[in-house]
């Protein structure tokens, strides 16, 4: 079962997805098996991490942004290819078991949509499946 959800993002961060998620799952009926949650941008991602102290979100904001800095020898014309090295970084698609009807998360953990070069009007995808 395929989910399709849209949102519309800041200029830069970490939209916590995993609720959206959640009542995916719940409305597929899936009990044991397999979710993806997948981003079809080439400037923003997918990740899981901690959702329970935001300077979590703000320090990978900070760290990404020292690591992936803007330069002036880049060439790509739309001037975002930092954006470009940060999602690809992080990755477009998570994966996460099912068991139970529930999806198998740490105790901390949430699962954010990134955004590295918004404002956009942004679609991300949930993939449920039985198994």
């Amino acid at each position: 079962m395929l989910f399709h959800y849209s949102l519309r993002t800041e200029p830069e961060g970490f939209i916590n997805i995993t609720r959206t998620v959640e009542e995916s799952l719940a409305k597929s009926g899936v009990k044991d098996g397999i979710c993806v949650v997948f981003c079809p941008h080439t400037t923003a991602g997918i990740t899981i991490n901690e959702n329970a102290d935001p300077d979590v979100r703000h320090d990978l904001l900070l760290g990404l942004s020292r690591a992936f800095p803007d330069r002036p020898e880049f060439l790509h014309a739309e001037g975002n290819s930092a954006a470009h090295l940060k999602a690809s970084c992080v990755g477009s698609s998570v994966t996460v078991p099912i068991e139970d009807g529930r999806l198998v998360l740490g105790i901390w953990q949430g699962i954010y949509f990134c955004e590295f070069d918004g404002p956009r009007n942004r679609n991300y995808y949930v993939k449920i499946l039985n198994g």
